[in-house]
């Protein structure tokens, strides 16, 4: 299988994408090349941040040593975060009950509601339930606004711990919209922190249904605490289409992919 470097290239990201991983030695022969070639294709790629070289080949870009704060990661993918914040805001109903965990993406969800009536909203999420108390004061939508108790995460400003995971539990709701580290065929979805990732598990389990927001940085990404299977969610909000080894899967698992519109973006 001879190929052109930028063709080995896109295909050495889609296997990275499926696996997580790739190694040197597989990749030489499959394209029929050296293993140095193979090497220095990877070297270019993780030069472009789009992966991370290790002993052997190499694995999908993330958070080695945890998030960052909260503060430093709002500019992160600023556009096409609030881009899927909108497109998220569109699934809203009248009458409905959502919960939201923490994340940047999801404060852009918060931003972006608007027109709503009648909506009861939980969050985690300190700017989100900051940011919706100022839109229900302007009128921009109509309803309430519950924040869970617990432990206080100044850092993430987010709030998690025993006391919220047993106050969420007590509810139902429509919609839960959840924001992510990574999502990975293999692993479903996932974050970095391990009180976070628990809460936003069962607010998994209290929807009716999920959906998660991912902008491209998080697609293939595997972080440290799996918060629930791929089988568990309804609904993907990216920037970018899946990769092409995942239609089939997430077809058959009945998962709804959603891409943001071009304009959307700008």
């Amino acid at each position: 299988m001879s190929v052109l470097a930028e063709e080995r290239k896109r295909i050495i990201l889609e296997e990275l994408n499926r696996n997580g991983k790739v190694k040197v030695e597989p990749l030489a022969k499959q394209f029929q090349v050296s293993n140095e070639t193979i090497r220095r294709d990877l070297d270019g790629l993780e030069q472009q941040g789009m992966l991370k070289r290790v002993y052997g080949g190499a694995v999908k870009e993330s958070y080695s040593n945890g998030e960052p704060p909260y503060v430093q990661r709002q500019s992160l993918n600023q556009k096409a975060k609030q881009a899927i914040g909108r497109r998220a805001a569109a699934l809203l109903k009248d009458g409905d009950t959502i919960v939201i965990d923490t994340g940047t993406t999801v404060l852009e969800l918060a931003r972006s509601i608007q027109g709503v009536k009648q909506l009861t909203v939980l969050t985690t999420s300190i700017p989100v339930a900051s940011m919706l108390i100022d839109s229900l004061n302007q009128g921009m939508f109509s309803g309430k606004v519950i924040l869970l108790g617990g432990e206080i995460n100044s850092e993430q400003q987010s709030i998690s711990g025993p006391l919220c995971e047993k106050m969420l539990q007590t509810f139902y709701v429509d919609k839960a919209f959840v924001s992510i580290g990574g999502i990975s065929l293999a692993t479903g979805i996932s974050d970095y922190d391990i009180n976070e990732s628990m809460v936003s598990r069962i607010m998994t389990e209290v929807a009716k249904e999920v959906v998660v927001l991912a902008d491209r940085s998080k697609i293939g990404v595997q972080a440290f605490c799996k918060i629930v299977s791929l089988d568990a969610v309804d609904v993907i909000i990216s920037d970018q289409e899946p990769p092409s080894s995942w239609q089939a899967e997430l077809e058959e698992r009945g998962i709804t992919w959603m891409i943001t519109d071009l304009g959307d973006e700008e």
